[in-house]
């Protein structure tokens, strides 16, 4: 017997809500970088042909085409592997865990967009399967 709080039906629903939700976080990063909104120090000086300017394109446009659910599958394949590289170049290094290298964040958004990649866009998306 399987007890579920949320009926089975409601799963893509939630599918969709966590690639929308995720989306907007992410892009907030892309949006940081490219237009210094929010700002962030860290970023004042950054030129867009650069490793963290490539990142911040790939941060706001990937992360708005996720949240339009269009091409889902392709982009939250690449911007897993964005996630991977963040987390094993960036942070990794400083650390083994994640809580002391200041990697949650990547390593978390590497396996959202991993499950994206697999299992599709969910519910409220342009190219729903």
């Amino acid at each position: 017997m399987t007890i579920r709080i949320i009926p089975q039906r409601f799963a893509p629903h939630a599918q969709g809500l966590l690639r929308i939700a995720a989306a907007l976080l992410f892009m907030q990063h892309g949006a940081a970088k490219l237009f210094g909104v929010p700002h962030v120090a860290m970023f004042d000086d950054l030129k867009l042909f650069s490793l963290l300017g490539a990142a911040g394109v790939l941060e706001l446009f990937g992360g708005l085409l996720l949240l339009l659910g269009l091409f889902t599958r392709p982009v939250a394949f690449i911007l897993s592997g964005q996630m991977a590289v963040a987390y094993f170049f960036f942070h990794a290094g400083q650390d083994l865990w994640p809580l002391l290298n200041k990697g949650e964040l990547a390593a978390l958004y590497c396996f959202v967009f991993l499950f994206f990649a697999a299992a599709g866009p969910g519910a409220f998306a342009i190219d729903r399967e």
